[in-house]
């Protein structure tokens, strides 16, 4: 029997049916109060809704309020049907810095969800509505577009409303993606973000300095402050209420180019840091990403905060997020001629789920998204970050990609796409055995897109292991350009149902395509 048919599936007609006849569902709460209460004790949404994780019959809603209450969501397929269903949470507290998130279920499937989410305080009190939309991935072939970037209030540049705010978050929204992968560096807890940056044109680009910025996060509740300070943004809150996410964190969400078993030091940016348990920050940045991200827990035994996970767009598409960050080794020359712990970056676990995933999914495209470009070499000072190493003749991290490439070649999977940031620039980059020197591998692509709100820097060297090519790169003149200058960059991946191709484009600030490619799917 087909999902749709069965006897609880929640379809278009279901909706309509529940609708007319005034239906109350098993999973319906109880009307919302209908008085509003004084205004000072009403609740107040202070970070706008965020949707995360779609999938055929379910998302997760994200919104965050000013002191304990409860969180209303309710939804339908549209305007008219916005009270088909209706959900509460249990109260929010400080223990989660007052976020609230909803797993709505039962949904149907290739659909347009529209919600409205308020809070409801202990006395009845609700606060101001706040409206939001998604679409659920369809059961048949349809269009799919997904855009992608990361790298956010990176280098000391935040929100500047003069000039522009975050301005690629409307760009990225003006393409009316169904899902945006964001790559990992939400925030930039390690960089303090003044008031103040004196441009080279000799005017003033002026940050908001709100919650706690001026300096690096440390505790629970600076990591928090992070996340809270870029929901300051408008354009943010306008594109979270409008384009369903899937975060994934990297480094800057707890420090530049970290490891868990780190310890700091005392020099440059380290010596701010009086907690030097670099195990003890990530815990604390993890349970904040955790809070702030609208990101479905995995609750498995080994990880209960397990941020690698698939997020299946329909047919056409599958998203495989990676954490390149949670199990990897410390940072070395990277220089070992044998797998071991030292060369972990997703660890066994995690690459043997991949590998089985993938090789498991029917998707046409398999979309990874990896918070780390493959082949672009990432210097920490002496050692190195990255999976690359210069050296094409030692493989050190690149175990992992090459166990990965060569299984993937033996079990004949097809229509592998890498997409990444990190680097702050974007990129092209084609990998070919016949330019490489590990060679068991067939030819796939990457393409790299960031910074969304932060410095742009040029192009990284390219370690020839697996033989990439540069096919494009953005180019900035000189290091750590603000984004004013308009170096800002975002991916899209467009797939057509008719012909099953995915365009890939990589597009500035403003929204203009500064390249194509046009990827024809193998048999």
């Amino acid at each position: 029997m087909h999902d749709d048919d069965a006897p609880h599936a929640l379809t278009r007609r279901r909706f309509l049916e529940l609708s007319a006849a005034g239906v109350a569902l098993s999973t319906v709460a109880a009307a919302a109060p209908a008085i509003a209460g004084d205004a000072a004790a009403r609740p107040v949404i202070t970070s706008g809704v965020q949707t995360g994780d779609v999938e055929l019959d379910r998302a997760v809603v994200w919104c965050r309020g000013d002191r304990p209450a409860r969180l209303r969501v309710r939804y339908g397929t549209s305007d008219a049907l916005l009270g088909a269903r209706e959900r509460v949470s249990a109260p929010m507290s400080a223990e989660t810095d007052f976020t609230a998130r909803l797993d709505l279920t039962g949904l149907p499937s290739g659909q347009r969800i529209v919600y409205e989410a308020r809070f409801e305080g202990s006395g009845g009190e609700l606060s101001e509505a706040v409206r939001g939309a998604f679409r659920t991935p369809p059961r048949t072939a349809a269009p799919v577009r997904i855009v992608w970037g990361g790298d956010v209030c990176g280098q000391g540049w935040g929100i500047d409303e003069g000039h522009g705010g975050m301005r690629t978050f409307a760009s990225m929204r003006a393409v009316e993606p169904d899902l945006f992968i964001h790559s990992g560096d939400l925030i930039y807890a390690d960089g303090p973000i003044a008031e103040t940056v004196r441009l080279d044109d000799g005017s003033t680009w002026r940050n908001l300095v709100e919650d706690g910025v001026g300096d690096v996060a440390q505790t629970l509740d600076q990591f928090r402050g992070r996340f809270r300070y870029n929901f300051r943004d408008a354009h943010l809150r306008a594109f979270n209420a409008d384009v369903p996410i899937v975060a994934q964190w990297d480094d800057h969400e707890v420090l530049n180019n970290w490891y868990p078993t780190e310890i700091l030091g005392s020099a440059g940016i380290e010596a701010r840091y009086s907690e030097k348990r670099v195990a003890v920050l990530a815990a604390r940045a993890k349970q904040a990403f955790f809070d702030y991200a609208p990101i479905r827990p995995a609750g498995g035994r080994r990880d209960p905060r397990q941020v690698y996970r698939i997020v299946r767009r329909g047919p056409l598409a599958e998203v495989f997020v990676l954490d390149c960050r949670s199990y990897r080794g410390p940072n070395t020359a990277n220089l070992q001629a044998q797998a071991g712990p030292e060369t972990a970056m997703l660890a066994a676990t995690q690459r043997a789920w991949l590998e089985d995933a993938l090789a498991r999914s029917t998707a046409t495209w398999k979309i990874i998204a990896c918070d780390q470009p493959l082949g672009v070499v990432v210097p920490d000072g002496p050692l190195q970050e990255g999976f690359a190493n210069a050296d094409p003749r030692t493989l050190g991290r690149e175990h992992e990609v090459a166990a990965l490439l060569t299984a993937l070649k033996r079990r004949r999977v097809r229509n592998v796409v890498f997409v990444t940031a990190d680097v702050h620039y974007a990129a092209a980059h084609h990998y070919d055995p016949a330019r490489a020197t590990y060679t068991d591998f067939d030819p796939f692509w990457e393409f790299v897109a960031g910074p969304l709100h932060a410095g742009t820097f040029g192009p990284g060297v390219l370690d020839a292991t697996f033989g990439p090519q540069a096919v494009f790169t953005s180019v900035a003149p000189t290091p750590n350009r603000p984004p004013s200058d308009g170096l800002q960059f975002f991916g899209l991946v467009a797939i057509d149902p008719a012909t099953r191709a995915a365009t890939v484009t990589l597009h500035d600030r403003e929204g203009r395509v500064l390249y194509t490619k046009v990827l024809e799917p193998a048999v």
